[in-house]
């Protein structure tokens, strides 16, 4: 018996067809319908012009859409980069190249949009490196027991109040800080109109018996300017001990490391509370250099948000380089393979950038998706080759180019999409 496979076309999702593929979507991530307030908060933020469907026999089987985000990279410059989410297909057609399809028809879009970078957070991160997407960003989980972590106070230029605030009427305010913060990290995501609210987004049945989310803000002790603050939530619970709850940290930002360390000190010392959380951190975080036992955090690094180039050169010129390059880079991209062949990158610390086409000897061999991990800084290309996964074809080429693309800051990720 022969199966009949339907045929399979890919196009722009219909307006009128949202909820249906919205539903396919979640049906696809195991079938858990959203909090009315996060699938309200994604029908604002999802633009139906930038969502893909893949039909078979004109019945939606899968899709995926992307965002129009402005990406940090090295040097402080901010990239256009496409925001890829909702990538799923329905269990009855994996394995029929639906995926295959979405992702070549949604970087072809990505180029013509001019758009030199997708980016994106991996369910399942084996899925996306056929696709030529590599870990850039990497995040600190950590969790600590109160009264076991003290923490050391850099030196003090001033004074500050902390005050509990409306996290949500307290949102123009947090979100100039943030907006400050951002350049000086590479994969900081400049927030695009209405993706305020997702930082604030705090839908009841998503809270698992944690508190409504919690704001206390830093403020100058003089002039009220607002210089951090820390968002959370309070889980209370208790033992025959006593009382036991947990902390959530959902965020902290200051300009200034003691006014991160003031807010850190509020959050281990919250009364009725043994275990602080937080599942976001940059991995050269200053907390895990301020406490007195790094141990008693037991921190876990785990992966972030994946790069992928698609405009090569443009994005290679387009960041910043903190120590002199010129190599040539023999690349390959079975995916996009306007992206393959040699490239002579060349650059100096605070000057010009030029990556060009070269028909000079290679140097470095790589794939784009090792160039994707670490495009962002993270890492090293000599790591890469010490796995084997960038080849040095000419002996000392290696290590300058590696000190080149790395950056001052880990990269990261501070939220979601």
């Amino acid at each position: 018996m022969t199966t009949r496979h339907p045929e399979l076309t890919v196009r722009p999702l219909r307006a009128e067809e949202w909820e249906t593929w919205y539903r396919s979507v979640e049906v696809a991530f195991g079938g858990t319908e959203e909090a009315p307030e996060a699938r309200e908060l994604w029908r604002r933020l999802i633009d139906a012009e930038r969502t893909l469907v893949a039909c078979a026999d004109g019945r939606p089987v899968g899709g995926t859409t992307s965002f129009d985000f402005r990406l940090v990279v090295p040097g402080g410059a901010v990239l256009p980069a496409a925001g890829v989410a909702a990538v799923g297909v329905l269990p009855t057609h994996r394995r029929r190249g639906a995926l295959s399809a979405l992702m070549r028809r949604q970087l072809d879009d990505v180029r013509a949009a001019g758009e030199p970078l997708a980016v994106l957070t991996a369910s399942e991160p084996a899925i996306y490196g056929r696709f030529g997407y590599g870990p850039a960003t990497r995040k600190a989980v950590v969790s600590a027991l109160r009264g076991r972590v003290r923490l050391r106070t850099p030196e003090r230029d001033g004074e500050v109040v902390l005050r509990l605030a409306d996290p949500v009427a307290e949102l123009p305010r947090c979100e100039e800080l943030y907006a400050r913060l951002a350049p000086a990290r590479p994969g900081t995501l400049l927030r695009r109109p209405g993706w305020e609210d997702w930082a604030v987004l705090d839908a009841p049945a998503d809270r698992d018996g944690f508190s409504p989310l919690q704001c206390v803000l830093a403020e100058d002790a003089g002039s009220g300017e607002l210089l951090g603050y820390a968002r959370y939530a309070v889980k209370p619970e208790w033992t025959d001990r006593g009382a036991a709850g947990v902390v959530r940290v959902r965020v902290v930002q200051a300009e200034r490391p003691w006014v991160a360390a003031r807010l850190w000190e509020f959050l281990l010392d919250l009364d009725l509370t043994e275990r602080v959380e937080a599942h976001n951190l940059p991995v050269d975080d200053a907390l895990l250099h301020l406490v007195s036992d790094v141990r008693h955090l037991v921190p876990r690094i785990v992966d972030g948000m994946y790069v992928r180039l698609v405009d090569l050169p443009v994005a290679l010129e387009a960041r910043g380089y903190p120590a002199a390059v010129d190599v040539v880079l023999e690349v390959t991209d079975a995916f996009c393979p306007w992206n393959a062949g040699r490239w002579r990158l060349t650059a100096v610390p605070g000057g010009p950038v030029s990556c060009v086409r070269t028909g000079k000897a290679a140097e470095l061999a790589l794939d784009v998706r090792e160039l994707g991990s670490a495009y962002l800084g993270g890492g090293s290309l000599a790591a890469l080759a010490a796995a084997g996964l960038v080849r040095e074809l000419r002996p000392g080429a290696l290590e300058p180019a590696s000190a080149a693309f790395r950056s001052v800051l880990e990269p990261w990720l501070p939220h979601g999409f």
